[in-house]
């Protein structure tokens, strides 16, 4: 089953697309390629790396998951299995193996998923490592930090109003109080924690989280820039980033095989095993791998620029409308209209960087 989806996933977004011209009722133009362009391909790519990003974790809300190290294992294991079906079914990739320093970054970040969310919940923390992964991502595309080239879009100043828009949302939605329950059980996710001691340290968790998500594509974008030189180690590599996907899960899976291997030797061989988080687990990592395919073919088709600042503030917003009307973390008049408020201008934010690109 999970082969089916990986084999289909590129027609899955161009058959959203020609549904789209359906719905318009675009027929006699032709659907493909006239009417949908690298642009719509790539922002479709974008709308399925938001809602998967955002619902990745809905799996384990109410799941015990312990100290999260085994959960974390579990889920980078699966985003490996969505990387090895996708390199085996479309074409071997080869991508150059600093390619997997990203993932080596992305799971690092990873450990503190499960604390964060048990601290501040499933919205604020989203949210929180979004809006530092925006920062880091889109800052270190525009600007040409970390050896990489700076980006440009035709229309600068909306791309900078929307970046700093999808920033301010994520500052309005961190004022929005969020209700989590305390535990009553084993078997499920404490969810109330009033201490500010705990809400603080949630914060900080999800802000570090944040910085290594934003930065996990660095190593791609830097491997990408000087493939195209004469003088790098790097020369001739792919531009294309699903190239890499392989090598990033790769990362991923090895970084956390070795966290998960540390923790069982600092807990002297005993570690906390939750058979119950296997599956949704599993499930997790399959969304959120499925997620970043869809991030690489964003890229590929608009550029880092315009993705890291709709996809990052994106998926927090989702993630914001699960926990708030799903999980019920969201209450009171004033942090529903505080809710709206950083919706509308996350949804602003959206369109402004949309149009930077054209």
């Amino acid at each position: 089953m999970h082969c089916i989806i990986a084999l289909h996933f590129h027609s899955i977004i161009k058959q959203c697309c020609c549904y789209f011209c359906s719905a318009l009722h675009i027929h006699n133009l032709g659907c493909w390629p006239n009417i949908i362009t690298d642009t719509t391909y790539g922002f479709v790519a974008c709308v399925i790396s938001v809602l998967l990003y955002g619902s990745c974790f809905v799996p384990v809300k109410t799941i015990d998951t312990g100290d999260g190290m085994f959960f974390q294992w579990i889920c980078c294991s699966a985003i490996w299995f969505v990387g090895l079906v996708a390199d085996t079914l479309f074409h071997p990739s080869r991508a150059h193996p600093a390619a997997m320093l990203g993932g080596a970054l992305w799971a690092t970040g990873n450990i503190t998923a499960v604390p964060v969310v048990k601290f501040i919940g499933l919205g604020l923390g989203i949210l929180l490592w979004g809006s530092s992964g925006l920062l880091i991502g889109w800052a270190s595309s525009r600007f040409g930090w970390f050896g990489l080239h700076s980006e440009e879009v035709s229309k600068p100043i909306l791309n900078y109003c929307g970046a700093g828009l999808c920033l301010l949302s994520a500052i309005i939605f961190f004022f929005v109080k969020s209700d989590v329950q305390k535990r009553t059980s084993t078997e499920s996710m404490p969810l109330l924690i009033d201490d500010r001691v705990s809400l603080l340290g949630g914060c900080i968790l999800a802000i570090f989280s944040g910085v290594f998500y934003g930065s996990s594509f660095v190593p791609i974008f830097y491997i990408k820039v000087h493939g195209l030189t004469n003088s790098s180690m790097f020369t001739g590599s792919s531009q294309n980033e699903t190239d890499y996907c392989f090598a990033h899960y790769s990362g991923i899976f090895l970084m956390s095989t070795v966290y998960f291997i540390a923790y069982c030797a600092v807990m002297k061989n005993r570690p906390r095993i939750y058979p119950k988080a296997i599956l949704p687990g599993f499930l997790s990592g399959l969304m959120w791998g499925l997620a970043t395919y869809a991030w690489f073919m964003a890229n590929y088709y608009l550029s880092a620029v315009i993705t890291f600042p709709i996809i990052n503030a994106g998926f927090g917003l989702v993630a914001a409308l699960w926990g708030s009307v799903v999980f019920k973390e969201v209450k009171g008049l004033g942090n529903l209209l505080l809710f709206a408020l950083a919706s509308c201008v996350f949804l602003a934010a959206s369109l402004l960087t949309a149009y930077s690109k054209s």
